[in-house]
């Protein structure tokens, strides 16, 4: 009994502390509440068709949505499932486009996770720390160390310290910005 109540409680305490920053990421999103739950919609469901799938590799190839637009990111195997991971995507109700950054899976790449991970921690570092940019709103999707960037912004001024830290970063190979400022 006493592991039951200890499990329901942490089960409490996560939802609890996963709540809260969904509260302040919606607070300080650019998007309005409905538009905010209609993308982790979108988001969900395309992730969930990617587990189901045998051919997509989720931990190879992700996907964000903003105001139904999807930006899928990671490496593919074969055509055949860089094509089917875009095929999900679109065929998910919601969705209005699908953009893709996708690169053919190498083994031989001398930029591998650790060096994904390590430009991704930096850059968020960076972006967290400037008051100037609400980096709740800016997604960084790191591939093979080519640095993605994803979101709804308040302006240009934020679109582009975002691109300039990424630059900055060593190690980062190039930097694609899917940024938008809201109402452009």
């Amino acid at each position: 009994m006493k592991k039951i109540l200890l499990l329901l409680a942490g089960c409490m305490l996560l939802f609890l502390s996963t709540g809260c920053g969904t509260i302040y990421k919606t607070a300080v999103d650019e998007r309005d509440v409905q538009t905010v739950a209609s993308d982790e919609y979108i988001t969900a469901e395309i992730t969930a068709r990617y587990l189901d799938d045998d051919l997509v590799k989720v931990l190879d190839i992700g996907a964000n949505s903003y105001e139904g637009a999807v930006y899928i990111t990671g490496e593919y195997e074969s055509e055949a499932q860089k094509n089917r991971a875009i095929a999900i995507a679109r065929s998910v109700k919601g969705v209005t486009g699908v953009t893709y950054y996708l690169i053919p899976k190498t083994e031989d790449d001398a930029c591998g996770t650790t060096n994904n991970l390590l430009i991704r921690g930096k850059l968020e570092k960076e972006l967290v720390m400037d008051d100037r940019i609400w980096s709740t709103n800016v997604d960084v999707a790191v591939v093979r160390c080519n640095v993605i960037l994803m979101g709804i912004v308040g302006s240009q001024r934020e679109i582009d310290l975002s691109i300039g830290y990424a630059k900055k970063i060593e190690g980062v190979r190039r930097v694609r910005s899917y940024l938008r400022v809201k109402g452009k």
